[in-house]
């Protein structure tokens, strides 16, 4: 279809059949050359010499320029790149450039385009503007070769749990050393001032599965040559995808310092058991005309308007065009290369949904090929208009299209705690009456189940996922307000005891529903934001986990705790199939704020034959009818055990059934062989 001229600059390189030659520049984005190859980018040969290749296939000339120094100063050196198959252009240097920085310089369009790193940097000098020279190989801990995540059988039995590397470790009641660097969770003994365990210990204690981080890629907004003492972001600005981010390392100047504390991190967690969740954003760019991608490709990884305009379905100004062959082939590579570099076990796709299916489905099927474990999910919404048709978006709606991917759902973080635009609204656990079906729904995690009436639902009015494994359960994340913020406001005049008691039975009903649960970082000991909603550039004084709450709360941690060893040990709360929710989940009744249902029959091939799961977000006490027989309490009146609770002389709590009283804004879970 194309004859390729090697060595020249000539804007014929495209040509058919049937048509002129033409500037590849007037041609329709889908008749670019695609370059399939995996050496894009800086690759090492064998004999140690570097080879880059760049995709341009728009360019006139490509220059390569050489640097002594991450920022300033002037090239030591400038190569002519040669133009070679499907639109790319390559060079090979030898193994003295090791230690030196480079950029690309394109000229089309009868101009030179300012310098770029291009978009497959794998290692970058201070604040991302060049990259670097350097043996990825030589970047890995002691024991990388043999580091590997956890392993586990469905996603359904992952339990995720937020962080935003600062927030988790900055606080002087952290204890951490490293703070808010990578290395602060390689940190182990690290105390509160009361003795209580923070970071990695902390973790390990609550019993989570996963941690997923924040952006951890080279993001644009911070200064990483200062780095004053209250420098913040959440990092969903991207800069160079495939580099960490230099703030959280100790030496955002040396470009293998990142690396290595990035992988340092990993392996500890590891150590430990607990996998790591990238939260990547391959959604939009932090800048556009500037963007690695406009520097190299101009126009084609952008979507526009009819009218020339950038579309903004992110809310950010512009977003990416999935569709394209090269855009999807940069997503699929880019977290295939995260994989294998940094082991990492699972990814969070920022509004997946401005994402097309065919481009999330190709991701699913190349990382499982990597590691057969990998997690993967993501926001099934946009924050703006798209011109890519609905049903060809990553949207929750059509998730059931989407093959080994979960979307959060809304359904029940609404439902549970109120709307997250009205910091006033209650939700069901908070005492506001007429979510029942709601909560059900997300109970059942938006699945087919012939007790629930979807078109009674606030958010969803069908059943949209075809399995549990699709639902990603959760009342709050580091968009919009904390639990606890949520609560402050909408429920003024009661007291933070209160408060906890609420807080309490929403966890548990994101807990033992069907789905995934994923909680913020530092929920469980009620952390709070200052009742701020939105907080991407807060100083520490309104992001920073206090410590300290750990101790004036442990009640409530220790409930948390509790909560997640039992949806552990009980397959009952993980099932896997639409068909077995609805053979083994039962609703008993359903009035306001009142809901009891029962899962039966051993589900999941659980060691209970009965559990009885009752949820009251009234303000009063409820009375309840429960089947006669020998119940063991498993949660009562804002207290739990996984293994049943005792009474304070060590007897096992039960009750043989008939009229039972169910606290107000409290979970009942009560259990039989």
């Amino acid at each position: 279809m194309s004859t390729i001229i090697n060595g020249t600059a000539s804007l014929l390189r495209f040509r058919s059949a049937t048509e002129d030659a033409e500037s590849c520049t007037d041609r329709k984005y889908s008749e670019y050359p695609a370059y399939s190859g995996n050496d894009l980018g800086l690759t090492i040969t064998d004999s140690r010499t570097f080879h880059l290749r760049l995709w341009a296939p728009t360019a006139e000339k490509v220059s390569l320029k050489i640097y002594n120094v991450p920022v300033g100063g002037i090239p030591a050196q400038e190569i002519e790149m040669s133009e070679a198959e499907c639109g790319t252009w390559s060079t090979s240097l030898p193994s003295s450039v090791t230690g030196k920085y480079y950029t690309y310089s394109i000229f089309t369009d009868s101009k030179w385009l300012h310098e770029t790193p291009g978009i497959w940097a794998k290692a970058v000098g201070v604040n991302g503007m060049r990259a670097a020279f350097i043996d990825l190989a030589a970047t890995d801990p002691d024991g990388w070769k043999n580091d590997k995540g956890p392993s586990i059988k469905n996603i359904t039995d992952a339990i995720i749990y937020e962080i935003h590397h600062r927030d988790f470790s900055v606080h002087p009641s952290s204890g951490i050393a490293n703070k808010g660097k990578f290395l602060a969770l390689t940190e182990s003994a690290t105390r509160n001032p009361a003795g209580l365990s923070t970071g990695i210990d902390h973790l390990i204690d609550l019993g989570i599965t996963h941690v997923h981080i924040m952006p951890s890629f080279d993001f644009n907004s911070l200064d990483e040559t200062t780095i004053p003492s209250d420098i913040y972001n959440w990092g969903y600005d991207p800069q160079n995808y495939n580099v960490p981010e230099g703030t959280y390392s100790t030496d955002p100047f040396d470009p293998s310092v990142r690396i290595t504390e990035m992988k340092r991190m990993i392996k500890a967690l590891h150590d430990k058991g607990i996998g790591v969740i990238m939260d990547v954003v391959y959604n939009h760019t932090a800048s556009i005309d500037e963007s690695n991608f406009s520097l190299t490709v101009p126009g084609y990884y952008y979507r526009r308007h009819p009218d020339g305009s950038y579309s903004n379905a992110s809310g950010c100004g512009n977003e990416t065009a999935s569709e394209r062959q090269m855009m999807r082939d940069f997503i699929v590579k880019s977290v295939k290369y995260w994989t294998q570099e940094y082991h990492i076990d699972g990814f969070r796709f920022d509004l997946m949904a401005i994402h097309d299916i065919e481009t999330m489905n190709k991701v699913v099927a190349e990382l499982k090929e990597v590691n057969p474990d990998i997690l993967i999910y993501g926001e099934g919404w946009t924050a703006g208009v798209s011109p890519l048709p609905p049903e060809h978006r990553a949207l929750k709606e059509n998730i059931a299209r989407l093959k080994g991917v979960a979307v959060f759902s809304d359904d029940i973080r609404d439902a549970v705690k109120g709307h997250y635009s009205d910091s006033a609204d209650k939700g069901f656990a908070s005492g506001k009456p007429g979510l029942e079906e709601t909560i059900k729904i997300g109970i059942v995690a938006s699945t087919a189940h012939p007790q629930v009436d979807y078109s009674k639902g606030n958010n969803s009015k069908f059943p949209y996922a075809s399995s549990p494994t699709q639902i990603i359960n959760y009342v709050s994340c580091h968009d919009d307000l904390t639990l606890t913020d949520k609560l402050r406001l909408s429920m003024p005049h009661a007291t933070d005891e209160e408060r906890m008691r609420v807080a309490r039975l929403a966890q548990t009903i994101i807990l033992t529903s069907q789905g995934t649960p994923f909680m913020l970082g530092g929920e469980e000991i009620f952390r709070d934001r200052k009742g701020h909603h939105n907080t991407y550039k807060s100083p520490d004084s309104i992001n920073a986990i206090d410590w300290n709450l750990k101790t004036s709360n442990e009640s409530l941690y220790n409930y948390y705790r509790e909560l997640i060893a039992l949806r552990k040990m009980h397959p009952a709360f993980r099932m896997t199939t639409a068909d077995d929710i609805a053979e083994h989940i039962n609703f008993d009744f359903s009035e306001p704020n009142l809901i009891g249902y029962t899962i039966a029959g051993h589900a999941n091939g659980d060691e209970w034959g009965e559990i009885k799961i009752i949820f009251n977000g009234r303000d009063t006490d409820a009375v309840i009818q429960l089947n006669i027989g020998d119940w063991t309490l498993i949660a009562f009146d804002g207290n739990i055990n996984h293994t049943g609770l005792k009474h304070s002389d060590g007897t096992a709590m039960t009750t043989k059934g008939g009229s039972v009283t169910i606290p107000r804004r409290s979970a009942f879970i009560a259990v039989r062989p």
